[in-house]
């Protein structure tokens, strides 16, 4: 996965009614550990990293690229955005788009973050990169992340299998100008 392209970063945090998005600091370092070595975060995602390695490996600044945005609730980080162009991508009809993934910490879910966080993030990069399609992949068995898909307007292109499991992979059509006027 790469950069965006011609973005310009790190933009202005986005705020919406209950959440900051912005790009990721010194501050964040606990979060970041806690949040990819939490085994409940990464039940679909293949398994959490050890936490003693994670201390060793994780940057003071974590994550500070174009797309990877904190997502902050009430001054403290509750979890991650990530929007990367999927150059590699195991499925044909997701290589080259933008892909979003993220991770909320367990004490943040079921509250409604995930779909506000994601919906700002897709906001914005209809804002900086107009026209381009988003593809989303998760297990098929993850309910939650099925269910938020759908809700963010992802439909589904084909299911396959990696990783052991049955995946679904979903494309979020591009939105045009012509589009969002009739919103």
């Amino acid at each position: 996965m790469t950069e965006l392209g011609p973005v310009a970063w790190p933009p202005a945090p986005i705020r919406t009614e209950r959440l900051v998005l912005r790009e990721p600091e010194a501050r964040d370092r606990t979060a970041f550990i806690e949040l990819l070595a939490s085994a409940e975060v990464h039940t679909y995602l293949g398994g959490p990293r050890p936490r003693d390695e994670l201390e060793r490996e994780m940057p003071e600044v974590p994550a500070r690229w174009p797309g990877s945005f904190v997502v902050e609730l009430d001054g403290a980080m509750i979890g991650q955005i990530l929007l990367r162009r999927a150059t590699e991508h195991l499925r044909p009809a997701a290589a080259g788009k933008v892909d979003l993934g993220y991770l909320l910490l367990p004490r943040a879910w079921g509250l409604g973050y995930a779909a506000e966080a994601c919906a700002a993030a897709l906001d914005w990069l209809d804002g900086v990169l107009p026209g381009e399609p988003v593809v989303l992949t998760t297990q098929s068995a993850n309910v939650r992340s099925m269910h938020l898909a759908a809700k963010l307007g992802f439909t589904e292109v084909e299911r396959f299998r990696a990783w052991d499991a049955e995946q679904w992979l979903g494309l979020r059509s591009p939105v045009t100008p012509s589009r969002t006027a009739r919103s």
